[in-house]
Parts: C-alpha cells; structure tokens; sequence
C-alpha cells in the first residue's frame, strides 16, 4: 500500500443484500474494473448491536421505511460459510477480498481471509478491538471518519503499542452521501504530516470528482462504494457507483498517476524536437558586411532554429564580424572575430 500506485478499494459493503450470489456479482464487477480489493463487512448482528436502537436517518431515507438497526442488519447478514466462499470466488477473479469486522468474533475468523484488517470509523474509538486486530500482526487499514485528531491519535497509539506500525490511516466523512463541501481533502496532508503514516481517503460522495482530487495529492488508498444498481432497495445502494463509473474512477486514478509523475524536471523526446523549432535565437536585424562592429540595432531576436541564445546578445555588441552576414540570418560564433 506504500507503492506508487494507489490501492484500490471497490467496497461492496452490505450491497449484496444478504444474498450470496450477488455478492459473487459484485466481486466479478470488481475485478472486471481492475480494481485491487473488493471489501465486504462480517459481523453476526446478534454480537454487534442492540434489540432497540434506531436506524440512521440516511439508512430509513434510502430503504424508504424504518425499522430496527437489528432487523436490518440482520437482513444484510452474510454466515461465516458464506464468507469463505466468496475468498475463494475473489482468488478465481485475481482481486484481493477483504472484509470488515465489526466484532471480535469476526477478527479472529478473518485471520485467514484476508491480508489485510479494514477497521471502520465505528470502531476508531475502541482501544480494545484496535489492540485484538494489532495482534494479529497484519497491516491495518483505519477509517477515521468521525474522529478528532486526538481520537486518531488515540487510535495510532493503541494499535503501536502492541508493537504493530503497519498503519494506513482512510480520512473519512461519514455521511451518505457527503456533501462535496464537507469533505475537507486538503486534511488529507494534515493527516500524514501529523502521523508520518500513508493516508488515503474512504469517499462517501456522489460521482467520483473527490476520489480523483483525493489521489492527486497524495492518497496512497481509495475505497468507493459500488452496487449492481443504484435502484435496489437498501442503505447504501444510492449512494454508490454503478459499474460504470466504477471503471470510469479505476481508469481516471491511472491516468491521474501517469500525469504526476516522478517530481523530477524532464523533457520529452517531442520538446527536444519543438525546442529547436520554437526556441529563439539572435538572429541579423540588417544586412551585416565583414569587418562591421556588431550594434545592438543590427540584431534582433527571432525563432530561427538553434543558434546563440537570447541571453548572450550582450556578448555580441561590440564584436567585428569576419563573415558577411545577410538580414534575418542566424548568427553563429564562427561569424564573430
């Protein structure tokens, strides 16, 4: 994840509806976009939330009625078995799986699925989850959405002091979708200037403008929502990217990092070519005799191909000439006594 290219996340979540088959759908549409992971989200509902707590508001607002966190959760919930079959269904694909846990139950049955622990925003403020995943010695990838800087430090803190450093930090709004205006990407730098530690961006907007800006100035990781149709019923769906624009963001974050480049100064085989071309060079302003006393009104500067540069007119005033030298031609050292 500290590589040049941006790791890039297609994040499934609980877009599968609970169902098994369209959660192997959305791992085809992944990898078909070239995408690096495709992330779901495991938890058993029972061991993750309470009998009466409230959906969100965004959460009623998308599946159009409102019920319990449990119920709809539990109507988003994939088995462990289920799981195991879609890790095998991402390696025929050649995309990474990988999954959320939302309980410790579900770190301690992702330890052989996944290379990598996605921690959500949730779970920033859990010192003794963030510590149980550090064990497992695996790099950690954590959404900070919600968080304070002290929280974030909070967070670093506790996962280090189990000895493990493998930490890339997701800036993170969490809202669904987020306004373009909140998004505050220049928090981005904040971010790895504060902690010294990659940084990427978990992008909860519509379209994909802040995920292209957010890799242009430094985002090692990028993680977007994406469904089979934005129509179906559920939380996250509206949200989301179709397939379409999924490819669209995996081709613009390419084409992004071929424009950025190295940082270092170089020209292109085309500007060589155009600089002796479009470059200019002094050049005779009148016709010149042999044995003239070169006057700054004898020369000018015009594109003439290469030739004595710009910046040495003041070399050539007062110089006697040993060619005859006719109006427009190109002045060359060879001409000068």
């Amino acid at each position: 994840m500290t590589n040049k290219k941006c790791f890039i996340i297609a994040e499934a979540g609980v877009n599968h509806n609970g169902n098994v088959d369209l959660a192997k759908e959305l791992i085809d549409v992944a990898s078909k976009c070239r995408a690096n992971a495709v992330k779901f989200q495991t938890y058993k509902t029972e061991d993750l939330v309470t009998n009466d707590l409230e959906m969100a508001q965004y959460q009623a607002k998308n599946i159009g009625k409102k019920t319990s966190q449990r119920a709809m959760l539990k109507s988003l919930e994939l088995t462990y078995e289920d799981f195991i079959e879609l890790k095998k269904h991402c390696d025929k694909r050649r995309i990474i799986f990988l999954s959320t846990p939302h309980t410790e139950d579900a770190v301690d049955f992702l330890e052989d699925l996944v290379e990598i622990y996605k921690v959500a925003s949730g779970d920033l403020t859990n010192p003794p989850f963030l510590k149980k995943i550090a064990m497992k010695k695996k790099p950690i990838i954590l959404s900070t959405g919600m968080g304070t800087l002290c929280e974030i430090e909070e967070a670093v803190t506790s996962i280090k002091k189990i000895g493990n450093d493998k930490i890339t930090l997701l800036h993170c709004v969490t809202n669904y979708p987020a306004d373009i205006k909140d998004l505050n990407l220049n928090f981005i730098k904040t971010l790895n200037t504060a902690f010294k530690l990659p940084v990427g961006f978990s992008d909860h907007s519509l379209g994909i403008t802040a995920s292209i800006a957010a890799v242009a100035i430094g985002a090692k990781v990028l993680e977007k929502h994406f469904t089979i149709d934005k129509d179906m019923e559920g939380p996250d769906h509206k949200a989301s990217l179709d397939p379409d624009e999924l490819k669209k963001l995996v081709i613009s974050i390419r084409e992004v990092e071929k424009a950025l480049g190295d940082g270092i100064k170089k020209l292109t085989l085309e500007e060589e070519e155009l600089k002796k071309i479009i470059r200019k060079a002094i050049v005779a302003n009148t016709d010149i005799i042999s044995g003239s006393i070169l006057t700054k009104e004898m020369l000018c500067i015009k594109r003439s191909g290469v030739g004595i540069e710009p910046k040495r007119i003041q070399d050539l005033i007062g110089k006697e000439t040993i060619k005859n030298i006719k109006k427009n031609q190109k002045l060359s050292w060879d001409m000068i006594a």
